[in-house]
């Protein structure tokens, strides 16, 4: 039955994978799209003049829904929640599993099911948008350039603005504060633990860490013991984060976080298609080894949610050629020279 190698965009009536399908059908493309909400899937489908199917991850049954799939990219998150149903199906019934996320929990998890995977014979790759193939790229270049490396720093700057949906994974991660990797193991450190003064390729800014996804990929990737991610901040951002330390706790509480994400719901929308086209990202990385001597790239993309459609359909393309098998990052899944032929 898959012979036919049939796709699907879970969550295709979200922000980025709305932008993701109406991509690949201006591509020639035809895409099943999929989500769990009847009205605004089937408005989508008539849209975009493709089939569609309707079904809720907390089904018992996803995996009769992906039956006749050679590849899902997942889009709806927040993927803390989403993400273990749709891999568990995916090894169920034989489907490659892509997802766009940057939760560090999400690409832990993926990789616990990497024997699985292996056995079923199926690629799990999550993090195929902007969240994580530039820097995993560039993670990935920076090894080859000083193989003994014992750290490694990414860092990127975009002003695009947040979608719904990362600006809710972005309130769940103030209750757990950030994350970095020291000694090959990830710790949790207070928000905004660490600043630095970065030139990420337009000039140098105070910059702080954030739990970003590579904290677990680019290890993953490199084998680079030491790993921190850092994104610009304001002097006075930092302060409020560091405050915000104190009250964790209260955050994280259920009503705080309902309460957060109904007034995302209400105020972000996404940046449209013309800020989309004039914002670019610059990204930074850094190596050193125990030596001392130390080694920079910078490299220039798109705007993170245009790389997200362009990405997410790339490694689509790639999946379903692939006899690979097994828990993979971008780069591992390709190669590290992905971003240049993206862009």
């Amino acid at each position: 039955m898959k012979n036919m190698k049939k796709w699907m965009i879970y969550g295709a009536n979200g922000y980025s994978g709305k932008l993701i399908a109406e991509q690949a059908i201006k591509q020639g493309l035809k895409p099943i799209v999929a989500g769990r909400n009847k009205a605004s899937i089937e408005a989508i489908s008539e849209q975009l003049d493709c089939q569609h199917r309707v079904f809720d991850l907390s089904d018992n049954s996803i995996a009769q829904y992906l039956d006749d799939i050679s590849v899902v990219i997942h889009c709806a998150g927040p993927f803390s929640q989403t993400a273990e149903p749709m891999i568990k199906a995916c090894l169920q019934s034989k489907t490659h599993y892509l997802d766009i996320t940057g939760e560090i929990s999400v690409f832990e998890l993926a990789k616990s099911y990497d024997q699985q995977a292996k056995g079923a014979g199926v690629v799990l790759c999550p993090g195929v948008g902007f969240d994580v193939i530039p820097t995993d790229c560039l993670a990935s270049q920076l090894k080859e350039l000083m193989p003994d490396a014992s750290h490694l720093t990414l860092g990127f700057d975009s002003k695009s603005g947040f979608s719904p949906g990362t600006a809710k994974t972005s309130v769940e991660g103030l209750a757990s504060g950030g994350s970095v990797r020291k000694d090959g193991e990830i710790i949790q450190v207070p928000l905004a633990a660490k600043t630095r003064k970065i030139d990420f390729g337009n000039g140098e800014k105070l910059a702080m860490t954030i739990p970003w996804g590579d904290v677990s990929t680019a290890h993953f990737t490199t084998g680079i013991p030491n790993i921190e991610v850092y994104i610009p901040a304001s002097p006075n951002l930092v302060k409020k984060l560091k405050r915000m330390n104190y009250l964790r706790w209260f955050l994280g509480m259920g009503f705080v976080q309902n309460f957060m994400k109904k007034r995302i719901d209400k105020s972000v929308k996404g940046p449209n298609e013309e800020q989309r086209s004039k914002l670019k990202t610059y990204l930074w990385g850094e190596v050193k080894n125990a030596k001392g001597e130390v080694k920079e790239l910078r490299l220039v993309t798109s705007n993170g949610y245009t790389l997200t459609v362009t990405g997410g359909l790339k490694m689509v393309e790639h999946t379903l050629k692939t006899e690979k098998a097994g828990y993979f990052t971008p780069s591992t899944l390709v190669n590290n020279q992905l971003l240049t032929e993206i862009e």
